[in-house]
């Protein structure tokens, strides 16, 4: 019989994750050392080679990945077994690991975290940013918990849950034709004066789908070329006097967000993003995901347009 330990599974999971020693030991709080002696003893215990060395980074073999993977499931009824007694007991502590994506960390997360940590005193948030394909990835690896997007998520697997609508503003320049009105349209963008984030970043493909129904104009029609993975890159560039730009609700809103007088809002229909909370269909940690989502409902709700919350807080 293989004498496995729980840590060693630990340790091949952080190892896939981290996909180098080094970070991986820190990851788990050991030395390297330690977790690679740990992880050659259980590959010797298995009979079989579970990471390829030779590879930089280091990445798991073909048998390696299953045996990781299995290892995942492991670990995940492991959880499973003290959430379901934290949740007969009532007790609400643990680690809830989020990903959001960066057009939305830097608004919401101030308006979440100190209210979070006062309800919730005994739940440790871990935030990591990445992209929303990335995010729905970590989710099958169980590598997060939750996920904080803005796009649909398509997958199998992977339970979507609508949480609040955000609408656009214009965000103009003072010396842009479109600073002398006080509400803008639709029709009054023109591609030659709008910046944008990358071609294929989500903000840009939810912008264009909002806005155009996914068939934009030509975007690219202009002197300067010019796009930014940063939406506070594009904010500075039109406070020094170029063009527009087009940004999420909550980026204006606080103090030290913006300019005030350069924010415009649409008229009509205003064009917007839905953010929606995805976690894996087999969640262990459901009650710390549901005290997640409430808490961000409650304090996004005063600072966004009213009829925007789409769940109960």
């Amino acid at each position: 019989m293989h004498s496995l330990t729980l840590t060693q599974l630990t340790y091949i999971v952080a190892l896939d994750k981290h996909r180098n020693f080094s970070l991986a030991a820190e990851a788990c709080h050991v030395t390297q050392p330690t977790l690679s002696m740990q992880v050659q003893k259980l590959e010797e215990e298995l009979g079989l080679i579970l990471f390829d060395r030779s590879e930089r980074p280091i990445a798991p073999t073909k048998i390696g990945a299953r045996v990781i993977a299995q290892a995942r499931n492991v670990l995940a009824e492991v959880e499973r077994l003290s959430a379901i007694a934290e949740q007969a007991t009532g007790e609400m502590k643990g680690v809830l690991r989020v990903g959001i994506i960066s057009t939305l960390a830097p608004y919401l997360l101030p308006l979440v975290i100190t209210p979070f940590a006062e309800r919730y005193p005994r739940i440790s948030l871990v935030f990591e940013e990445h992209v929303a394909e990335k995010i729905t990835e970590y989710l099958r690896r169980d590598l997060l918990d939750v996920g904080l997007v803005a796009t649909p998520v398509p997958e199998s697997g992977i339970i979507e849950e609508p949480l609040f609508t955000e609408p656009f503003v214009g965000y103009v320049s003072r010396s842009h034709r479109l600073y002398a009105k006080k509400r803008i349209t639709i029709d009054d963008l023109r591609p030659d004066q709008v910046w944008l984030m990358p071609e294929g970043h989500c903000f840009r493909d939810q912008v264009t789908l909002s806005l155009y129904g996914g068939s934009a104009p030509e975007w690219s029609e202009r002197a300067v070329q010019f796009e930014s993975g940063n939406l506070e890159t594009l904010q500075r560039l039109v406070d020094r006097g170029y063009g527009m730009t087009v940004l999420p609700w909550l980026a204006v809103q606080g103090e030290g967000s913006s300019a005030p007088d350069q924010v415009r809002e649409f008229e009509g229909e205003t064009p917007g993003r839905t953010v929606r909370l995805i976690y894996a269909k087999a969640l262990v940690k459901r009650h710390l995901v549901e005290a997640f989502a409430r808490e961000t409902l409650k304090s996004v709700a005063p600072v966004l347009p009213n009829g925007s919350i789409l769940r109960q807080p």
